[in-house]
């Protein structure tokens, strides 16, 4: 086996990794072209073009050198050469949620409305007319209840010549009544009572002899209805309220119309109104027709004294309905709207026209009782032509027991509107 010749000291060194072996001088090559060993070469930069053993360089285009980034610091590693290690996704505590406090408004919004509604009729009572209810004379004494006086007024003066012709009133001058009611809110126990007394009702007037009840309004106003009614019922009249057509009328539209059930076919040419029996809404022109119109109703002014007391108690119901209260703009309206309407006597409080509303509105649901004084005749001839005859021991029972302020749980005998005599 022959013997390895020994390793000049020239020898070619072997080639280090990491690094191209340069060829050495002295040594023969084969090829003038060698190879670049580009394992180790660092990333963003571009190796050298291969020289030839002459020492030119390749025709190769040269390649731009791109700028150096600097080192992100958040990328470097930390001190010691190591990266912590996450925790395990079951050992992190989760980030807890923002909870909404949405609700906690709940209770300012509430405040907020019941403020609202609250606010909104003691400003309308505010606006409301004023009017002198008093009687100059002498007076009954008070009683444990309180009674108060409703009227209805045919008065023309604040409507136009186009609401006159719309609304069928005529042009009647003066000052009348269409409806007169007292409503009694007793004390104690038992229910109120709504108490039809009829416009033609035949009484002694003071200082004007006798005549039909609706005289006195139009020779002395209020004024002189009040001390009549007072004089021929011993009731001390707490209170007083007063409606006119275009009011009445204008209440109704702010509610958008009252349901009522129409008892028969109405076909009046003097209330304007042409109506088919059943349950409709109507709007504010009917419902007027609807509380004036005597000539189609067979009972005449008693027929129309109940359908009057039947659409005081739908109006209030209609006032009460969410659509109304839960409805900032409609319950505006009504309450501004029914306060324009009125006229109230300057010794009624607002205390005294709650109980009046409450009262009417108890007319729908039975919680209060609607009555006619008792009635005797209708009629009786006078010197001032046909009119109603009362029942004098009945109805003198009746106030009786509204004076001394006794609990009425049903409709006492005779106030059921029918006459007890020829």
């Amino acid at each position: 086996m022959p013997e390895r010749p020994p390793r000049r000291d020239d020898a070619r060194p072997i080639p280090q990794r990491g690094g191209p072996a340069r060829p050495n001088p002295d040594e023969d090559v084969e090829d003038d072209v060698f190879t670049v060993d580009t394992r180790g070469r660092r990333p963003g930069r571009t190796s050298r073009p291969a020289r030839s053993a002459r020492g030119e360089r390749s025709q190769r285009p040269e390649r731009p050198i791109p700028p150096t980034r600097r080192p992100d610091p958040r990328r470097q590693p930390p001190p010691g050469g190591r990266r912590p290690v996450a925790e395990p996704l079951e050992d992190q505590q989760p980030r807890p949620r923002r909870r909404r406090r949405w609700w906690r408004l709940v209770p300012l919004v509430l405040l907020l409305w019941l403020a609202f509604l609250v606010a909104t009729p003691l400003h309308a009572w505010s606006t409301v007319s004023r009017v002198d209810a008093a009687p100059a004379g002498s007076r009954p004494a008070q009683t444990p209840g309180d009674t108060y006086l409703l009227v209805g007024s045919d008065a023309r003066d604040d409507l136009t010549a186009a609401e006159r012709k719309e609304l069928g009133t005529g042009s009647a001058d003066g000052r009348r009544t269409d409806s007169i009611m007292l409503i009694h809110v007793p004390s104690g126990g038992g229910k109120s009572a709504i108490i039809s007394i009829p416009r033609d009702s035949y009484m002694p007037i003071p200082g004007h002899g006798s005549n039909k009840v609706n005289a006195a309004y139009s020779i002395g106003g209020p004024q002189l209805l009040v001390e009549t009614l007072e004089q021929v019922t011993d009731l001390r009249i707490d209170g007083y309220l007063e409606i006119g057509f275009g009011g009445f009328a204008s209440v109704v539209n702010s509610l958008g119309g009252v349901d009522i059930c129409v008892p028969f076919t109405m076909k009046d040419k003097f209330a304007h109104i042409n109506l088919k029996k059943g349950c409709q809404t109507l709007d504010g022109k009917n419902a007027l027709g609807f509380v004036r119109a005597r000539h189609s109703d067979p009972r005449g002014d008693i027929g129309r004294a109940e359908r009057q007391r039947q659409f005081l108690g739908a109006i209030m119901k209609g006032a009460a309905t969410p659509s109304t209260v839960l409805n900032p703009f409609r319950y505006w309206s009504f309450t501004h709207t029914a306060a324009q309407a009125v006229g109230v006597g300057k010794d009624t409080s607002l205390k005294d026209a709650a109980n009046i509303l409450l009262a009417m509105r108890g007319a729908s649901n039975d919680s209060t009782l609607s009555l006619t004084v008792p009635l005797q005749d209708l009629g009786y001839r006078t010197r001032a032509g046909l009119a109603v005859k009362w029942d004098s021991e009945r109805a003198k029972a009746l106030f009786t027991m509204l004076r001394e302020d006794q609990p009425l749980e049903a409709p006492p005998a005779g106030t059921d509107g029918k006459p007890s005599g020829g």
